[in-house]
């Protein structure tokens, strides 16, 4: 029996062998593209990747802003050369990655910038759920910050903190053990952040709220403003596709009495697209001022009087 069992385990450790042998061959595999799916994988377990099309030139941004997205990736390009073959990290210790924060009022390109960015360098985009990174227990928010880390050093992806606030926080006076205890998650965060080799963008409506530290790590801060009235017309006109049917849109009139972020026109151009798809008609002026209202309701804001008396609430047109 003893003879029976040592010659089943000896093939079974053969077979694996010869399985494991064909599967990771190169010719079967692509092992450089493997690893980072595998990490990949296992990123999605707290953090959602952002996949879209838009690149640079899709951005509506001042030309300052645009210049310092596009340095941005310039620099994130040349890191190699600039680590390895002009022999810095030999020079300057810690790690060799890249921060950069992008900070203003919501709604104002902050995500779609960091799409961009990981479109122009070829590298997907991770966003981290916050809602899975902080626990009550203690030392559970540490280790979930490692997880995060170590998948995302070997997945070669960025990784995109949203309502960063909340986790890089300014430290405070520690009263009780509460305190010291996010005092520590906070220093551990900032030791994994300037260790890391790869490139992290940080998003924030609330920069104040930083930690005076961290910000001094910061490669990049790049500030997004609201958009001014010739940024509003350069949203309305950008954000209806071709085939959408369209009736009468006067963007100028719209960019100068509807003050809205990029993302309030977004959701005012798809609102009035669903309404005009319930009543089998074209999306025009009168259904984006409905549309309108109802965002400037959400906003808890007062709907522009000029642009409200051309279309009285109530007021139907046919498509």
């Amino acid at each position: 029996r003893d003879v029976n069992k040592y010659t089943f385990r000896l093939f079974a450790f053969a077979l694996v062998s010869h399985f494991c042998y064909i599967f990771f061959s190169n010719d079967f595999v692509d092992w450089h593209s493997f690893i980072p799916f595998y990490y990949g994988q296992a990123l999605n377990q707290s953090a959602q990747r952002i996949q879209n099309g838009k690149r640079m030139e899709d951005l509506v941004l001042p030309p300052e802003q645009k210049r310092q997205l596009e340095s941005l990736c310039a620099f994130a390009r040349g890191r190699e050369t600039v680590w390895k073959r002009w022999g810095f990290a030999r020079t300057i210790p810690g790690g060799q990655g890249l921060t950069a924060l992008f900070y203003g009022a919501s709604g104002t390109g902050k995500t779609l910038a960091a799409s961009v960015v990981a479109n122009e360098l070829g590298l997907p985009l991770y966003r981290v759920d916050l809602s899975q990174l902080i626990s009550k227990y203690i030392g559970e928010t540490q280790k979930n910050i490692g997880r995060i880390f170590d998948a995302a050093e070997s997945a070669d992806c960025i990784l995109f903190f949203d309502e960063a606030d909340a986790l890089f926080s300014r430290r405070t006076e520690a009263a009780d053990a509460q305190d010291r205890y996010a005092n520590a998650e906070i220093a551990y965060l900032l030791q994994r952040t300037e260790q890391y080799d790869g490139i992290i963008l940080l998003a924030t409506n609330l920069l104040q709220n930083f930690d005076e530290a961290f910000r001094r790590r910061i490669g990049f801060m790049i500030r997004f403003p609201t958009p001014d009235e010739a940024m509003r017309e350069a949203l309305w006109r950008g954000i209806f596709p071709e085939e959408a049917p369209l009736s009468d849109i006067d963007y100028p009139l719209l960019a100068r009495e509807l003050e809205l972020t990029g993302a309030g026109i977004r959701a005012c151009a798809l609102n009035a697209a669903r309404m005009a798809a319930a009543e089998n008609g074209e999306i025009n002026l009168e259904r984006l001022c409905r549309a309108a209202r109802e965002e400037y309701q959400k906003l808890g804001k007062t709907f522009p009087a000029r642009f409200g008396q051309r279309f009285p609430t109530g007021k139907e047109l046919d498509g």
